[in-house]
């Protein structure tokens, strides 16, 4: 089955970039850096979300992040999901972290249970036939507003939404043009799918 090995973001300054998502999130080896100048506005059409267990550790790396910063963009709030907050890096990425849990179990932690890839898309059915056929397997699906692709093993989900719901949920405005400054990287590809988001195909072999 086909799945995400990590994304890379297209930045201006990839070690000013590295040290902010070690320092705010801990990530390392699951979200890759490149110089870039590729001329982007506006919303960039995806977001990435961090899933956790509670709400202090939705707090905690909210909390790192603006410390390391990042602009809020929806201060964590309860919602009738769950709990979570969204935040715009200073390389311009959106994340959201979140949690379906609405009351805390235990101390604060910097764990991250999952990382997903939402990317905004014009159709939703189209997109999800697109990439079924190239070996990806639907998990969770409704209509034509959202589709979750199972990931097994793979250090990142994929999920698809439509683009101006995704923007709505980020907290922005859904206009946008230029590069999407993300490169996705798998067991499968090349290929660039019907909104512009370029796969490339890279190797799963563990780096020595």
């Amino acid at each position: 089955m086909a799945f995400i090995e990590s994304v890379t973001l297209d930045v201006t300054d990839p070690t000013t970039a590295h040290r902010f998502y070690t320092t705010a999130f801990g990530l390392d080896t699951q979200l890759r850096l490149r110089a870039s100048e590729a001329p982007t506005t506006g919303f960039r059409g995806f977001t990435l979300s961090l899933t956790v267990s509670q709400p202090a550790t939705v707090n905690s790396l909210i909390d790192a992040a603006l410390d390391a910063g990042a602009t809020s963009l929806k201060p964590a709030a309860k919602s009738m999901w769950g709990y979570g907050g969204v935040v715009r890096a200073p390389d311009g990425t959106i994340w959201k972290v979140a949690t379906s849990a609405k009351k805390d179990t235990g101390p604060a932690t910097r764990q991250i249970d999952d990382i997903v890839l939402l990317l905004g898309v014009t159709d939703v059915a189209a997109s999800k036939r697109f990439y079924t056929d190239r070996g990806l397997a639907v998990a969770k699906s409704f209509g034509r507003m959202y589709v979750e692709f199972a990931s097994e093993s793979s250090p990142v989900k994929l999920a698809l939404y439509r683009r101006r719901a995704l923007a709505k949920d980020a907290g922005v405005s859904p206009d946008g043009t230029g590069s999407h400054r993300l490169i996705i990287g798998g067991d499968t590809g090349p290929f660039t799918d019907p909104d512009g988001f370029a796969w490339e195909a890279i190797s799963l072999a563990p780096t020595p």
